[in-house]
C-alpha cells in the first residue's frame, strides 16, 4: 500500500523569536517553555494552520546539555510534560482533520556531537523525556541523531510504549558534493542506517537539520535499501536553512544566519525533488517557517 504524503511542521526557534519569545544559550528553545509557553502554543497552531499534518513537541532543548543537570532533575519532568500538553492542545483544537503530535527525543549530549554519545547515561535522560511526553503524543521522533547507536538507544527506550517510532538522522553536509555517498555526521553511511531501520521495525526513517542539497541522495539511497529488503518503512526529510558555518562555529553555540534563497519558492523546489525521490514525510527544520510549510502543504499534495 502506498503511503500518503504528510506535511510536517517547521523549525520552532525562529518562529518563537518572530512572535516575541526570548532565545539565548544555553537554554535555547526551552526558555520559551519557562517564560512564554503561550508563544510555544501559538507556533504549533500557526504550523497547523499552514497545513502541517504533524507537529513536534518543543522538548528538543529539555536535556542537561541545555538546561543543566540540576534544573533537569528539578524542573525537567514538568517542562517536558508542558511541551507535550501545549502540542496536544494545539492539535486537538483542529477539529476538521487529524494532526499528529510527535514527541521529540533529541540527541542527549548535544547536536552534531556523536563522539559524546554515552549509551548508558542516555537511557536515564531518555526515560524522563518518554515518561513525561507519553500521555500527549502519537508518535516518537528521535531527531537530529548523528549515529546509529543513538537511534538504537531511542528505539529500545520507547519500545515498551507501543507507540510508532520515527528516527531522523542529521547528515554530513560539510564539503561533500551531492554525488558523494550520503553519510551521517558519525561517518556511518545512509545505506547502513537504512538497513538498521528496515531491521528495527521503525515506521519511518527521516533526514533533518542538514542543508537541502544533500537530502535527495539520502532519500534515494534509503528508498533503494528498503526496496531491496522489502521493507515498508517510510522516508522523510526536513532540511535546515543554515548558512554555511565556518570551521570555528559549532551547532550549539548561537544563532546561525539563514539562507535567503530558501524563502519564497526556494525551499519548495528542493521539496518537489524529495517527493519525486520517494519521501512521504516532508517538512522543515531550523529556519523554515510557517510560510514555507504552507507552500509545501499547498503545492506538494498536488504532485502526488
Amino acid at each position: 500500500m502506498a503511503h500518503t504524503l504528510k506535511i510536517l511542521d517547521g523549525g520552532m526557534s525562529r518562529e518563537l523569536t518572530r512572535l516575541g519569545a526570548r532565545l539565548v544559550q544555553p537554554e535555547w528553545s526551552a526558555l520559551a517553555l519557562m517564560e512564554s509557553p503561550e508563544i510555544v502554543r501559538q507556533v504549533h497552531s500557526e504550523f497547523i494552520d499552514a497545513g502541517a499534518d504533524a507537529i513536534t513537541t518543543n522538548s528538543y532543548a529539555l536535556v542537561p546539555f541545555h538546561i543543566g543537570e540540576k534544573r533537569f532533575d528539578e524542573q525537567g519532568p514538568a517542562l517536558i510534560a508542558l511541551s507535550g500538553k501545549l502540542a496536544r492542545e494545539a492539535a486537538d483544537a483542529r477539529t476538521d482533520r487529524k494532526v499528529l503530535v510527535c514527541g521529540s527525543l533529541p540527541p542527549i549530549f548535544g547536536s552534531y556531537e556523536p563522539e559524546n554519545f554515552d549509551p548508558l547515561r542516555a537511557q536515564h535522560y531518555l526515560s524522563v523525556l518518554i515518561d513525561n511526553l507519553l500521555p500527549n503524543i502519537d508518535v516518537w521522533l528521535g531527531e537530529t541523531l548523528s549515529l546509529i547507536a543513538e537511534a538504537e538507544a531511542v528505539r529500545s527506550a520507547v519500545e515498551a510504549t507501543g507507540k510508532p517510532v520515527w528516527i531522523s538522522f542529521t547528515l554530513n553536509d560539510k564539503g561533500g558534493s551531492a554525488a558523494s555517498e550520503p553519510a551521517l555526521r558519525s561517518g556511518e553511511t545512509v545505506a547502513a542506517a537504512a538497513a538498521w531501520a528496515a531491521q528495527s521495525g521503525i515506521e519511518a526513517l527521516l533526514f533533518n537539520c542538514s542543508k537541502p542539497e544533500v537530502m535527495e541522495a539520502a532519500i534515494k539511497t534509503a528508498a533503494s535499501v528498503f526496496r531491496q529488503m522489502d521493507a515498508k518503512t517510510e522516508v522523510g526529510v526536513y532540511a535546515n536553512a543554515f548558512e554555511q558555518e565556518t570551521a570555528e562555529e559549532k551547532a550549539n553555540e548561537g544563532l546561525s544566519g539563514m539562507r535567503a534563497e530558501l524563502n519564497g519558492d526556494g525551499y519548495l523546489r528542493f521539496a518537489r525533488d524529495w517527493v519525486s525521490a520517494g519521501a512521504t514525510l516532508v517538512g522543515g527544520c531550523c529556519g523554515i517557517g510557517a510560510e514555507q510549510i504552507q507552500k509545501l502543504a499547498t503545492e506538494l499534495k498536488k504532485q502526488v
